[in-house]
């Protein structure tokens, strides 16, 4: 690097003019006093030291500075940063002159600013650096003051900044902030945009919300979103095809510059890993084509889902609900039968046990338990039975059905831990409940109407109307109201209270476990005219429903379930953990970690803290920065268990295809930086303007010598020579 040393002076005529009459007036008063003294050696030299004294400052009136300018050895450098992420693959660049259906990519627009040939002209006289920033395969959004900001730090001697861009910034602190760093060292930006500000005509397959796993042979709701920014609703032919070969088409009514959700019901014939595929044809207006398909995993198991129903008589609700239970291939029922009043308890076939299970480790074998008209007492459950239930559903996300009947003793399991599960407020004025000569009716609220549990037909409306031709019950529990928190899919259709309709069917969250609320016991009596096709449907929904977060995934000593059960980005997931020790006993504490692994194959390891010791829980947080499967490594230190399981995360990328881009962000940037925006097509202008610019001044340091305390000093003991000389002087 050189460096030029100099001492300039910031005068002007004025203080230069009194600068030199200062000094010549007091050169005369010296010499005259000196010659009065009869020219005294020491005198003189008293009388030079103020000539000095005037002198330097009549120096300092003329402010001089000592300067050192630093001109760089090396060539001035200039920074081509070019957007690479996915949104620059959005086909929204339409050439002059030509169709929509010519256009081409943003990738392709800024390409020429890439490549190396096209700087041969500025590589004259300047090095040229090209960058890639917020590439694609990095997994995460655009950031636009991290690229800016790192040249400005790490390029050698930058001279200026080619941003190629659709300003479309969704990471990090704002791009101008960047800019204004540049601006103070003079280093402008020379902006090139790229894209459509405004939306073209498209339709975009938003998301596509496949569940986690799915049963052989059992129904799965595949739901989607659709987007549109055509000005009119159309008819499309939605299509779902899987990895196996199949293919299943729906009509959907997409509405107009809005979003759509629909679903898409697929039963899957055998087990395996499948992707899903869900694709929208290409409308005729629509000029980007590139997002109308989506594709999601799902794990297609065989299934056989443990369950115990607890009853006091079997009455019918209960033998029919055996029966429904014990033809289904995927579930294992157990039976225990109390007949509280007699010596011997009810039994049978091999579906029946002798007495409530024994211990967490066989209770917790269970997926979902129902307990019908049976309570506490002598011969029925006992209260540390009901707090091994509650904590059964809390911890280890079981099922738990309350189906009470004409005997009333569930009033009694209000008195225990269980309470706090049940769905609604019971009216302990009437504990027998309510019957009638003539059948009453169920009758689906809002949310009944869209939930799964109530789906006894393929679509919306055939299955409004199976609910309102089901033959109707005689009996319904003493129920007051529901719950906060609880949701309500049917109320009884004709009684009310001071709360509202009667609500017969509720549901809750209760811990890591949910829990069913069944008011009457005429359920039996949906077989009439149609046999098994309603009554063991709608069992085996329930039962599937209550089980699929517990059995998310497992291994012989661990288990892992996670809400929310379709996790979508940024959103935190509660992750819990079932850890046995190898004798398969709760583990009591431990070290329990998860290695979570994002598509984009950044890794992160959530370690897990003891939740419910007595039943071998471990609970965890994640939240999900990228949509797409997640692997996870569930370990154990104390066990040596490992359990590989998945799960996918719903939702859009922070890039996506079709956004508008935002060339307003670039026209800041040059604006605040004094530089250009230059459209794609003109990378001449771009190399001309480069050329133009001057080279980089030098960095220059300034010493204010009229201001620096030595000179002061010296200043102020010449004073002081001065004076005491005078004294010493006169007394001699």
């Amino acid at each position: 690097m050189d460096v030029v040393r100099s001492l300039t002076f910031l005068w002007t005529p004025w203080s230069l003019a009194i600068s030199i009459a200062m000094v010549l007036i007091t050169a005369g008063l010296c010499f005259v006093a000196w010659r009065r003294t009869g020219y005294h050696r020491g005198m003189g030299l008293l009388e030079l030291i103020r000539l000095a004294l005037v002198t330097l400052a009549a120096v300092m009136l003329n402010q001089p500075e000592w300067v050192e300018e630093y001109r760089p050895e090396e060539r001035p450098t200039i920074a081509v940063l070019y957007d690479d992420s996915t949104s620059m693959d959005t086909r929204d660049v339409l050439p002059r002159g030509k169709p929509p259906t010519s256009a081409a990519t943003r990738r392709e627009a800024i390409a020429p600013f890439t490549k190396e040939p096209a700087w041969a002209k500025v590589r004259e006289r300047m090095n040229v650096v090209i960058q890639p920033f917020s590439t694609a395969r990095a997994g995460h959004g655009t950031d636009l003051f991290e690229p800016l900001a790192g040249a400005l730090e790490k390029v050698q001697n930058l001279r200026g900044v080619v941003l190629a861009s659709d300003g479309d910034w969704n990471e990090g602190p704002p791009p101008v902030e960047a800019a204004a760093r540049l601006r103070v060292r003079d280093i402008p930006i020379f902006a090139v945009p790229a894209g459509s500000p405004t939306r073209l005509p498209d339709v975009e397959l938003l998301s596509l919300d496949a569940p986690t796993f799915g049963v052989a042979g059992k129904s799965v709701r595949i739901p989607f979103t659709i987007e549109s920014s055509l000005p009119r609703e159309y008819v499309a032919t939605v299509t779902l095809r899987t990895s196996e070969g199949e293919t299943l088409t729906k009509e959907v009514a997409i509405a107009p510059m809005s979003r759509t959700a629909d679903w898409i019901l697929w039963r899957p014939k055998a087990t395996g890993n499948v992707t899903l595929t869900v694709d929208i044809p290409r409308h005729g207006d629509e000029v980007l084509a590139d997002n109308n398909a989506m594709s999601a995993p799902i794990a297609i198991r065989e299934e056989k889902l443990k369950v115990l129903v607890v009853e006091s008589v079997p009455r019918w609700e209960y033998r029919y609900l055996r029966n429904a239970l014990s033809r289904d291939p995927g579930v294992e029922v157990s039976c225990l039968l109390f007949h509280p009043g007699l010596s011997k308890v009810g039994g049978g076939n091999k579906d029946y046990i002798k007495q409530f299970p024994a211990g967490l480790d066989e209770l917790s074998k269970y997926d979902v338990v129902f307990l019908g008209d049976v309570g506490v007492g002598d011969g029925q459950l006992t209260v540390e039975q009901c707090r091994l239930l509650k904590g059964l559903v809390e911890f280890q996300a079981s099922g738990l059905v309350f189906m009470p009947g004409l005997q009333g003793r569930e009033f009694s399991l209000m008195d225990t831990e269980l309470a706090d599960l049940c769905p609604v407020t019971m009216d302990t004025a009437q504990p027998s409940g309510w019957g009638s000569r003539t059948p009453n009716h169920f009758e689906l609220t809002e949310t009944g109407r869209a939930s799964l549990l109530t789906k006894l037909a393929d679509t919306t409306d055939d299955n409004a109307e199976v609910w309102e031709a089901l033959p109707g019950f005689q009996w319904y529990a003493p129920v007051l109201k529901a719950k906060a928190g609880s949701e309500v899919l049917a109320v009884h259709k004709d009684a009310t209270n001071e709360y509202g309709r009667l609500p017969l069917l509720a549901t809750r969250t209760f811990g890591a476990g949910k829990v069913l609320f069944m008011g009457t016991d005429g359920a039996w009596r949906w077989r009439k005219g149609v046999e098994d096709k309603y009554h063991y449907r709608f069992w085996g929904q329930v039962v599937r429903w209550m089980a699929y977060q517990r059995n998310m995934a497992k291994g012989e000593t661990m288990r892992l379930y996670y809400t929310p059960d379709q996790p979508k980005m940024h959103q935190t997931m509660a992750l819990h953990a079932n850890v046995m020790d190898r004798g398969g006993e709760p583990l009591h504490g431990g070290e329990v970690s998860a290695l979570i692994t994002a598509p984009s194959g950044k890794s992160e390891r959530v370690r897990f803290t003891s939740a419910g010791d007595e039943w071998g829980v471990f609970a965890g947080r994640f939240t999900a920065a990228e949509p797409g499967k997640h692997e996870v490594v569930l370990t154990c230190k104390e066990t040596g268990a490992k359990l590989e399981a998945s799960f996918f995360v719903q939702g859009v990328a922070a890039e996506r295809l079709g956004r508008p881009a935002r060339p307003e962000v670039l026209d800041e940037l040059a604006r605040v930086t004094r530089g250009k925006v230059i459209e794609p097509g003109n990378l001449d202008e771009v190399v001309r303007s480069i050329a133009e610019l001057p080279e980089p001044p030098p960095s220059v340091r300034r010493l204010q010598l009229w201001g620096h305390p030595a000179l002061a000093a010296t200043i102020v003991l010449l004073l002081g020579v001065f004076w005491v000389g005078r004294k010493v002087i006169g007394l001699v």
